[in-house]
């Protein structure tokens, strides 16, 4: 008796035009060619690699079901599903637009300028069918002349300018190939054999297309070599995505592509060989999201081994998702030849200050930071200093003294370092689920002792880290410098029209006068009198517009009124100004310990 014949599922097929330009509607066709008899479909309401509750669905409008022709009715059960009973023997197909207005990495966005979007803003997720194939369709009879797309999903039938067919193993992986169409720069470049393509958005004529293309080849050869030597790496193609805007900075990760956007003069300019400090910044971004291609994107927490699209994904591990991708991307940023030992340690004292001057490293722990993104880290307020500490910024400070401590545990022994333990999580995780036992486990075995104790208190205690003592070791100097004004008096401030108070840090000098955040600092009172070193001056009253005007006008007077706006009410509050405060500065102490730490060891 003959087997039975095995058909093959037909796949999704997703229909995305762009349907009205000033009004930023995308327009969505989606086939279902074999349906549930009650069929379920839903909008993400996160996107994966940003930890907060975006409810995508806001966007999405007539929402229309049709099979044989004819109408169906659609039941919406709750704020991103629908449900429509419908006949599973013929195909069911919806329409729906999405209004995408939200110029950044995360969302949708499309103008007469620009198009783009990730699939978590466009694309229904088919209750039931995520494991199928996945057909996106983009037309180029819809998108303006002159267009081109661009999109990390593999190519099924595309004509020159990338717009046509592409296709997606399933659900995860079609949400996870953003989509940029326009008129962009395009470049590309090989890295160990590997093609890669940056296109730019938005760029202004003096970019300089050519060092960027150069600067993020050797970011990439640097990183795939870290990870696997003299072998291939686990993508076979790659998609930088960047949108130069007039202010703007961010970038998120995906499989084989990153979606950035930097500010427009933050680019590399053609003729001028000086590189920014700006353009230095989108370089550490560029390698912090190609470093989350094996670290976040494959190498990931174990509790984010299936998604759920429709709630928080919780884990105490973005500590070492993002802090140790946080310390590798300057790092290899010097071990590419783009810093030098003066640069490096400049961008390192950058990160040591902010979390010595964060009163939530008292509060908070880097592992609850992690859980707490959700609620915390994406809806930052006047309070976040005082309450919560970054996983990004004390994350790469607990690799920093990992990496530390097993050099110079290391010297006679081992030889082993952090570089060594993120190459045997990558195998011994097999390029997957991890969990901070993985971790301790290999830091063990490589560091041939537990390091239990240092990972109690450096990721799940709140006690400052070891760092002075283990940079003297690496040949660093630890420097004291004189604090900032706003950060003796425990203040952050903006100053394009007048002093407006943002935050006022916890136990400070501001805090015990009484500001508060949304105050408007408008000046200062000053008693005369010898008290004051000011004898031969009457009292007065001083206009204050920005916050060094206080020094000015109180000289070396230990008390001032401060005279503050809140709620339209005027006040004065009695500022006692408190010694002199310091912050690091590192600087190199010994070249030779330092060039053995932030060279590679091949």
């Amino acid at each position: 008796m003959p087997l039975p014949t095995r058909t093959t599922p037909e796949p999704l097929h997703y229909r995305v035009e762009a349907g009205d330009l000033h009004a930023h509607l995308f327009r969505v066709t989606l086939t279902i060619a074999q349906p549930a008899a009650l069929q379920q479909v839903s909008l993400p309401v996160w996107i994966p690699g940003s930890y907060l509750m975006r409810e995508f669905s806001k966007n999405l409008q007539g929402l229309q079901a049709q099979q044989h022709g004819g109408n169906l009715a659609v039941v919406q059960l709750d704020k991103c599903s629908w449900q429509i009973a419908c006949s599973p023997a013929t195909p069911l197909v919806l329409h729906y637009e999405v209004y995408a207005h939200d110029n950044s990495v995360r969302s949708a966005w499309l103008d007469a300028d620009r198009g783009f979007f990730n699939g978590t803003s466009v694309c229904l997720r088919v209750e039931g069918q995520e494991a199928l194939r996945h057909v996106l369709e983009i037309p180029a009879a819809t998108a303006p002349d002159g267009w081109s797309l661009a999109t990390g999903l593999t190519q099924q039938a595309i004509d020159p300018q990338g717009f046509g067919r592409y296709e997606a193993a399933d659900y995860d992986e079609l949400v996870d190939g953003p989509v940029e169409m326009g008129r962009f720069w395009s470049g590309s470049f090989t890295a160990r054999g590997v093609p890669h393509r940056f296109v730019v958005a938005g760029a202004a004529a003096s970019f300089d297309g050519e060092r960027l293309l150069a600067d993020t080849q050797k970011i990439c050869e640097a990183e795939i070599r870290f990870w696997h030597g003299s072998k291939k790496p686990p993508h076979t193609s790659y998609l930088f995505m960047l949108n130069a805007v007039d202010d703007g900075y961010g970038g998120l990760e995906h499989r084989n592509s990153t979606a950035l956007i930097c500010t427009r003069r933050d680019l590399p300019r053609r003729g001028d060989p000086k590189t920014s400090d700006g353009y230095t910044t989108l370089r550490g971004l560029i390698s912090h999201e190609y470093f989350h291609t094996w670290n976040v994107k494959r190498l990931r927490p174990a509790e984010f081994e299936r998604l759920r699209y429709d709630q928080e994904n919780y884990t105490e591990l973005l500590w070492f998702f993002e802090g140790f991708t946080s310390y590798y991307d300057d790092l290899l940023l010097r071990r590419a030849g783009l810093l030098d030992n003066a640069g490096y340690l400049k961008l390192l004292t950058t990160t040591v200050n902010q979390v010595a001057q964060a009163p939530g490293r008292r509060v908070q722990s880097v592992a609850e930071a992690s859980f707490d993104a959700w609620v915390k880290y994406y809806r930052p307020d006047e309070n976040t200093p005082n309450a919560t500490i970054s996983y990004y910024s004390k994350g790469a400070l607990v690799a920093l003294c990992l990496d530390l401590t097993l050099r110079s545990e290391g010297l006679a022994t081992h030889g082993n370092t952090l570089d060594d333990v993120m190459r045997a999580l990558w195998k011994q995780c097999k390029a997957g689920p991890l969990r901070e036992s993985d971790l301790a486990a290999v830091l063990a075995d490589l560091g041939l002792r537990s390091f239990a104790p240092e990972l109690a208190r450096w990721v799940h205690g709140r006690d400052d880290l070891p760092l002075a003592e283990l940079l003297l070791r690496q040949g660093v100097a630890v420097l004291d410098e004189p604090a900032q004004l706003a950060q003796r008096l425990g203040l952050r401030v903006t100053e394009s029209q007048g002093v407006q108070i943002k935050t006022v840090l916890r136990g400070s000098a501001a805090e015990q006068a009484g500001f508060a955040a949304g105050d408007e600092w408008l000046g200062l009172e000053q008693a005369s009198g010898p008290a004051a070193g000011t004898a031969w001056m009457a009292e007065a009253g001083w206009r204050m517009t920005r916050l060094d005007d206080l020094m000015l006008y109180a000289g070396d007077t230990a008390q001032v009124t401060a005279l503050v706006a809140r709620n339209k009410r005027l006040m004065r509050l009695e500022l006692t100004l408190p010694p002199a405060t310091t912050t690091w500065r590192l600087a190199i102490k010994n070249e030779a310990r330092l060039n053995d730490w932030l060279d590679a060891r091949e």
